[in-house]
């Protein structure tokens, strides 16, 4: 990544700010459904922000939904075929991107109806969730929050990445959650999302991001 200019802000500031810029968001592919990517590793906390930037869209009077990827691992059984701790099936095979792509976006192309799943396995039961769709309306927006999410081609319309430091993702993450870290180390040598992003927000201190964008 090279230098980014970034700027001290509030987070609450910082939802009205990208809630802001997302009510004139047109999709270059037609499709009235913006969407929009709250990408980072559970530790930097993207959907608190996707959910903070909702709140600000409501104010504003714009629907949204937020949908989270966690709403969408594989069963278990596939998750841990190769161990509890393998890496290379966390980075490739543990959320369900085909799920994704027929539930979420499929719905919000052009054309789509906008009825969107906004979870469909429950990881606690490892079961299917049996969660209802919910409408959204033309104009509405699709805010997915998850890690990893800048690697899969999915077509969003504009991307922010929550970034920290490794030493701050190490600190932040469960010791028994360890065993991930290295999956963020490749996806930053092969995806480079805080280059990739349209929006990077570092937060390697809870209280004050810095953001670019």
């Amino acid at each position: 990544m090279g230098r980014v200019r970034l700027e001290a802000i509030t987070w609450e500031r910082l939802g009205d700010l990208l809630a802001d810029r997302l009510l004139d968001l047109k999709p270059d592919d037609g499709s009235p459904w913006p969407r929009i990517a709250f990408d980072g590793a559970p530790a930097a906390g993207p959907g608190d922000l996707a959910q903070r930037v909702s709140d600000a869209l409501r104010v504003r009077g714009r629907p949204s939904l937020v949908v989270g990827a966690q709403g969408f691992l594989r069963p278990a059984s596939l998750r841990f075929e190769y161990g509890h701790e393998d890496v290379e099936s966390y980075y490739g095979g543990w959320f369900d991107t085909a799920a994704l792509w027929r539930e979420v976006f499929g719905p919000l192309e052009p054309g789509g109806d906008g009825r969107v799943l906004p979870d469909l396995w429950d990881p606690t039961t490892d079961r299917a969730s049996r969660s209802p769709y919910v409408q959204l309306p033309p104009g509405g927006l699709l805010l997915l929050h998850g890690p990893l999410l800048l690697k899969h081609w999915f077509p969003f319309d504009l991307s922010v990445h929550v970034l920290l430091s490794a030493g701050a993702l190490r600190r932040r993450t469960p010791e028994a959650e360890h065993w991930t870290l290295p999956a963020y180390e490749r996806y930053t040598a092969e995806t480079d999302p805080a280059a990739t992003a349209d929006v990077l927000v570092r937060a390697d201190d809870p209280r004050h991001p810095a953001w670019s964008g």
